[in-house]
């Protein structure tokens, strides 16, 4: 990658070269991240004003991590034709545009559109960012750059819902879009104007038109199989059907031909390391079940215990203040530890958190949810520096950025992908339950009939009182769908654990460090 030559041309940054430039590139990764997670509060505002329902409200979510995971893989070949600090330049202010037509968006279709070209113009941001800070700093700080850039990406998501939140219920929803204007329009113009004069060299290579063609077409497919399928109950659906079989053929032609073509968009050839193989799997599938849960929470919150947007968001908030406060030391001790060792202990926490709220009930009190999010935030610390160092280990300095494009590409995916299977598997769990729960309402049940009589006598009609009852039956049966999901999501983060030990220990460790070699 070009960076890698921009490394020896450039020395790193110094002075308050160096802390406006690292504020500048933080500003845009926490104005991308924040977007990942700023929407999910607010999705049943922006359903309801919308005309939609909540469910379908989701696709605000994975439209935009779709054509966010589309971008990522042509982040290389974009920045050889265009220069890497022009290319991030012109995605912060082609985000900018998008954030302010996605506030302007008049129906949900149109929402929808906005929220993937902003996915998609996305892309290259945080791979460039990183890259970008990494060549600012000396290549014995690799460590420490790579520790403020993840804390940065954990700050966005304790502030996304607090922010969202705050917002939808005291302003409107377009503005959680609209304050991305400002913060992009100062990011761009301090990025561009520090690192202008250490653009990257530029080269004139061919893009893999058809590979890219295929992964759009098997990538699409495949969301609005996910996404489409509650509505029209999967593979009864003729359309499902459809979208799954040119997923599958669409994946399968990809597959062929990115493992022939000279220039491919995606090198495949990655996955013959062990390493790579293990980190980049254990990282989506971690990543695809944390979003997903990220998104079912504040949905459960506020459409049956009755929580408003900004008391969702408070919920959520604390994810990161221990993150905080541990990346750094994960960071600078990474090259010491067995990265295994703290990938395992994050899967070993997330699976304890997501088992504490796996036994909350509709009695459970704000504290009590709040807790388990707080201890959250050491699992966040220590998963994303050791998965990325397992992941990169072992490769040379070129094949650095095509291998973190693509676990990337994977990782994103999974979060997409993570956010339509648990709102499914949500909905179907709790369909089931409502209809388990209403067999046992009827006039031969003593403590049904008891219940009608009470509800009766306090002034209500017989109709009135079935559909107390109803909606009672309705917010326990998703209760109980919320305790499976969560139960489930702490059995696949402990069976992580042993994908992580099938990697080899690098002498060295130094995943950081190959990472900051390639850039």
């Amino acid at each position: 990658m070009s960076s890698a030559a921009t490394s020896l041309v450039h020395p790193p940054l110094t002075g308050s070269a160096r802390v406006l430039g690292t504020i500048a590139l933080s500003a845009a990764t926490f104005m991308n991240v924040l977007d990942t997670s700023i929407a999910n509060v607010s999705l049943p505002a922006i359903s309801g004003d919308l005309g939609v329902s909540p469910v379908q409200g989701t696709w605000v979510i994975t439209s935009f991590a779709v054509a966010n995971a589309i971008a990522v893989p042509l982040t290389g070949w974009l920045t050889q034709r265009i220069g890497q600090v022009r290319l991030f330049t012109v995605s912060v202010l082609m985000f900018v545009l998008a954030s302010w037509l996605c506030g302007m968006a008049p129906n949900m279709t149109t929402l929808i559109a906005f929220r993937a070209l902003q996915g998609f113009v996305a892309g290259p941001m945080i791979p460039l960012s990183q890259t970008l800070l990494l060549s600012s700093y000396p290549p014995a700080k690799a460590g420490l750059a790579m520790a403020m850039w993840s804390m940065t990406t954990l700050v966005a998501p304790i502030m996304g819902p607090l922010l969202g939140g705050w917002i939808t219920d005291n302003m409107s929803w377009p503005w959680i879009f609209y304050i991305n204007v400002p913060v992009g329009l100062v990011a761009a113009s301090a990025t561009w104007m520090i690192y202008r004069d250490r653009e990257s060299p530029t080269m004139q290579r061919p893009i893999d038109a058809v590979g890219l063609a295929l992964l759009v077409l098997w990538v699409g497919a495949l969301q609005l199989m996910l996404d489409k399928g509650k509505e029209l109950d999967w593979f009864h659906s003729p359309l499902i059907i459809g979208f799954a079989v040119v997923s599958v053929v669409g994946f399968a032609f990809f597959l062929i031909w990115e493992l022939t073509d000279e220039h491919p968009v995606v090198d495949l050839s990655l996955f013959k390391r062990r390493n790579f193989w293990s980190g980049a799997l254990a990282t989506a599938v971690g990543y695809g079940v944390f979003f997903g849960n990220v998104v079912i929470l504040p949905l459960w919150l506020q459409q049956y215990m009755g929580y408003t947007a900004t008391q969702a968001g408070m919920v959520l908030a604390p994810v990161g203040l221990l993150a905080i406060v541990l990346s750094p030391i994960v960071g600078l001790t990474v090259g010491r530890v067995d990265p295994r060792i703290y990938a395992s202990f994050s899967f070993l926490v997330f699976g304890v958190v997501l088992w504490m709220r796996s036994n909350f009930t509709t009695q459970t009190d704000f504290m009590t949810i709040l807790v388990p999010t707080l201890i959250q935030g050491v699992a966040m610390a220590f998963f994303f520096i050791p998965l990325v160092t397992i992941t990169l280990s072992g490769l040379s300095p070129s094949r650095i950025p095509a291998a973190s494009g693509l676990s990337n590409f994977t990782r994103i995916t999974a979060g997409a992908m993570g956010t339509s299977i648990s709102t499914t598997l949500w909905e179907n769990r709790s369909a089931m339950h409502h209809a388990q729960l209403s067999e046992a309402v009827n006039l031969g049940n003593p403590a049904a009939v008891q219940t009608l009589q009470t509800l009766q006598a306090s002034g209500m009609t017989y109709e009135q009182a079935l559909a107390v009852i109803n909606t009672t039956a309705t917010q326990q049966a998703f209760m109980l769908s919320t305790q499976e999901i969560f139960y489930g999501s702490a059995l696949l983060f402990l069976s992580l654990i042993g994908l992580v030990w099938i990697a080899r220990r690098q002498q060295g460790g130094a995943g950081a460090e190959a990472a900051a070699g390639a850039h």
